[in-house]
This record gives structure tokens, C-alpha cells and sequence, in this order.
């Protein structure tokens, strides 16, 4: 039993890499398999705590899911200077580093209680909802380097810090919800829905922006300290989501919810200087943004059809509506824009025992162009994604699903200037270097599968 709760925790702790911002697109097989869209379509019951609690009310039994994915991702980070950026007579740079992260597990467990001919529906889920990381390592051929060749691939962004990089650059960030559903009918087609939601988030950033840098030498060596390194921080946070859900006879479905900002306590870092000299802990406010989701969905005997619209508000939320540089170069926030969300989804029920689902996500970029700079440790925004998913009934109690999911950033990847605070002014807010470019893109690849089963009455 202990090694069980053991592996509980390391899975719902691991880095959750989301689709659409931070915000993961789909919580499940089933419902990644959808596009994400269940508001107003609750195929399962994962996807129903998710996106509207509400929808649950159409569950008449008890029912546990459980599903586990392996996540794979391929974030690369382009930069490039122009002649004479590094000094007089410096050359022209560019390069490309590929992340080096290992693959992520993805986890999803939920339970629903309903009773046939009750008014009332209850649920419990533990989702890991949002999450981002990469590991892009320090550029080995920088102009510290006796070998250093700048006609070949050479990132300065990845340059160590004593020649005005980043050094290696790595983030690990991750977001577990557990939320406590009721439903409640209000007639045979209405239902209401309040899920109050418990969160628990960990952010490591190395070399960590939030914190300001010292550009002073440390004793008995060349350079200055930089910013410095931290260690893992983590913080609770609270909130909820509301939910109406409506379903007519005729198979016309039609839902809307609300998940309110998740309000985090602070993030608290311990640092420490590139020397080993400490550095002043800081403390970072980082909040999940408040979610309105509306759908629309139809079935009948050959096919469910799913469409959903959701809007995040990042603009003001804690962390990500924040933006430049402090007085002391450290940086305020990820400067990020409102998104839009439109998730699509089919199941197709034809085939005997093999219901067979394909579902389709698009999302705005939240990252303003002149800020992507600030968002180089979250590369995870996936403009276009592709899901295609099955299910097959191993008992007449038990359901066996699977999702494939391929996501793009798309042709035009987020491309900004690179930024430095010591160049901030009026005129130039943020410290733009004139001719540089700094540029990210992604593509992930998912297999999750889950199980279903339905206790006997």
C-alpha cells in the first residue's frame, strides 16, 4: 500500500505539459479523443468534472475512471544577434538548441456517485490541468569557448552568463486539481452544478528571472554571479466552477460553465548564485487564470457530436498579466493575452462494441510578440491539435479507452526580439536589441489509455 501511495504521488507531482497556453486541452482518453469538448456533451464522466459539473447529473451510477498517457514533445529555441551586438567587430550569431527533456507521464483519476431516480449527483477528480517544462542546455559553442566558431550553429540565448546568456535554461512547472462535484436536477432536462476545487502547483526556473540579478564579480574569479539558481517551489491554491447543463429530447444539448481564477498562495524561492553565494529568496505570486466555457452538442443513435468555445483570462490573472522588467532586472510576469479556445469533437457509434471518436483543438497565441522573450521557459502553445480515439467494452463493466493526439505550434512559430534590461528606456520598455530575434516552436505526441468501469447496481 505504501509503495502504491508512493506511486500516486509521483505521477500527480510530474510536470503536466499543456495544449492551449498552460491550460491543458482534455482531461482523459475519451475526452482528449473529443478535442476537449464536453460542456454541453458529457461522454465521460472525466471530461464532465472538467469542463462543466453540471453535465455529471446524466450519470445514473457509480463509476470510476482512471487513465494514463505518456507524453512526448519537441520544443526547439532559435535566437540570433547581429554583427557588432557583443562589442565592436563581434560577428553576426545564430543557432537552434532542441529540448532535452525526457518524456512525461500524464495522469487522470475521477469517480461519480448516481442513483436512478435521484435529484443529486456527486463526483471527485485529481486532474493534472496545467503544466510546462523544457531543458534547452547551455551553448557549448559561445565566445568564451577557445573553439568558438560563430559561422556555425551557436544560440546565444544559450550562452553562459558571464557572455550575456541564459546558460542552460530549464523549467518545470505543474498544476494538480482536485475538485468536489454535486449536481443537482432541476427538472428532467435542466441540471445545476458547483465543484469548490483544491490545487497544489510546483515552478522551478533555472537560472530563475524573478529573481535579480547581481552583476557584481565574485571573489577570486571573472564574471559577475548573474541570476541565480532556485530550488522547486510550491504553493495551494483555491477556487471553483459552476456549471448549467440542458439536454432535449430531441438530443439537443446545450451547456456553459465558469471556473474562477484559482487564487495561489506565494511561490517561494530559495537561491543561489552561479559562485554557490546565496542569493535573497523571492517570492513569486503565479495564478491558474478564471475559465468561461460554453457548448453545444447533439446525439442520436449513430453519432455524438461535440463544439466548444472557451475564453482564458490571463490578462488578469496574477503571474501572467505582469509584465517587464523591475527596477532591478529581475522580471515582473509572462505579459500573456486573453486566448481563445475552439474544441471540436465526433464519435462515431456504427461499428459494434467500437465506438471510434475524432476530435480537433485550436487555440490562440497568449504570447505578445515583443514579450516572447519573457516566455522562453514555457514554449508549450499548441496552436493546432489532432486527436483520434476509440473505446471497447472488455466486460459488460468495464471500458477500455485510447486516444492518439499529435499538436503544432503551427507555420509561424512565436518570434520576438531578445531583451535586455540594461537597455530598457522610455523609448524602449522592455530593452529590445535592435536586429535580434529570439523564436520557439513545438510539436507533442500523446498515447493515453484509460478504463472505465460501472459497479452493478
Amino acid at each position: 500500500m505504501k509503495n502504491l501511495l508512493r506511486l500516486v504521488v509521483v505521477l500527480f507531482t510530474s510536470a503536466i505539459f499543456a495544449q492551449a497556453g498552460h491550460v491543458m486541452q482534455g482531461v482523459g482518453a475519451v475526452n482528449m479523443s473529443m478535442g476537449g469538448a464536453a460542456t454541453a456533451q458529457p461522454l465521460d464522466i472525466s471530461g464532465a468534472l472538467q469542463w462543466n459539473p453540471a453535465s455529471i447529473s446524466v450519470f445514473d451510477s457509480k463509476i470510476l475512471d482512471f487513465n494514463i498517457g505518456i507524453f512526448f514533445s519537441s520544443p526547439e529555441l532559435s535566437s540570433s544577434l547581429p554583427a557588432g551586438a557583443m562589442g565592436p567587430g563581434s560577428p553576426a550569431v545564430s543557432g537552434t538548441t532542441l529540448d532535452t527533456r525526457p518524456v512525461s507521464p500524464m495522469p487522470a483519476l475521477a469517480m461519480v456517485w448516481g442513483k436512478e431516480g435521484s435529484k443529486h449527483t456527486f463526483g471527485v477528480s485529481a486532474f493534472g490541468i496545467s503544466g510546462f517544462g523544457v531543458t534547452f542546455p547551455e551553448e557549448a559553442n559561445n565566445p568564451l569557448s577557445s573553439s568558438f566558431n560563430p559561422t556555425i550553429n551557436s544560440n546565444p540565448i544559450n550562452y553562459p552568463q558571464a557572455a550575456h546568456g541564459f546558460g542552460q535554461l530549464k523549467s518545470d512547472y505543474m498544476l494538480l486539481q482536485v475538485g468536489l462535484t454535486w449536481a443537482y436536477e432541476i427538472t428532467d432536462n435542466f441540471s445545476i452544478g458547483v465543484e469548490p476545487t483544491v490545487n497544489y502547483a510546483s515552478l522551478q526556473l533555472e537560472p530563475n528571472p524573478i529573481a535579480s540579478p547581481d552583476f557584481t564579480p565574485p571573489a577570486g574569479a571573472p564574471g559577475d554571479k548573474g541570476y541565480p539558481i532556485s530550488d522547486k517551489a510550491s504553493a495551494i491554491g483555491f477556487g471553483a466552477q459552476f456549471g448549467l447543463f440542458y439536454h432535449s429530447d430531441s438530443g439537443v444539448k446545450l451547456g456553459v460553465s465558469y471556473k474562477t481564477e484559482q487564487q495561489f498562495g506565494d511561490l517561494t524561492f530559495n537561491n543561489k548564485y552561479l559562485d554557490g553565494s546565496a542569493a535573497p529568496d523571492v517570492n513569486f505570486k503565479m495564478n491558474y487564470p478564471a475559465i468561461f466555457s460554453v457548448g453545444l452538442g447533439y446525439s442520436n443513435e449513430t453519432f455524438d457530436l461535440a463544439l466548444d468555445y472557451r475564453n482564458v483570462d490571463y490578462e488578469n490573472a496574477d503571474g501572467f498579466a505582469e509584465k517587464g522588467w523591475t527596477n532591478t532586472g529581475s522580471v515582473k510576469g509572462f505579459g500573456w493575452k486573453n486566448i481563445n479556445i475552439l474544441s471540436a469533437g465526433i464519435q462515431y457509434k456504427g461499428i459494434k462494441k467500437l465506438p471510434l471518436r475524432v476530435g480537433y483543438t485550436y487555440s490562440s497565441n497568449p504570447i505578445d510578440p515583443q514579450l516572447a522573450f519573457f516566455s522562453t521557459p514555457a514554449t508549450a502553445v499548441i496552436k493546432n491539435a489532432f486527436q483520434f480515439g476509440f473505446s471497447y467494452p472488455l466486460t459488460d463493466n468495464l471500458m477500455l479507452n485510447g486516444v492518439y493526439h499529435h499538436g503544432t505550434s503551427g507555420k509561424n512559430d512565436t518570434s520576438g526580439p531578445l531583451l535586455n534590461p540594461g537597455m530598457a528606456s522610455p523609448t524602449n520598455p522592455y530593452g529590445a536589441i535592435p536586429g535580434s530575434n529570439v523564436s520557439y516552436s513545438m510539436k507533442t505526441d500523446l498515447i493515453m489509455v484509460g478504463v472505465t468501469y460501472k459497479f452493478k447496481k
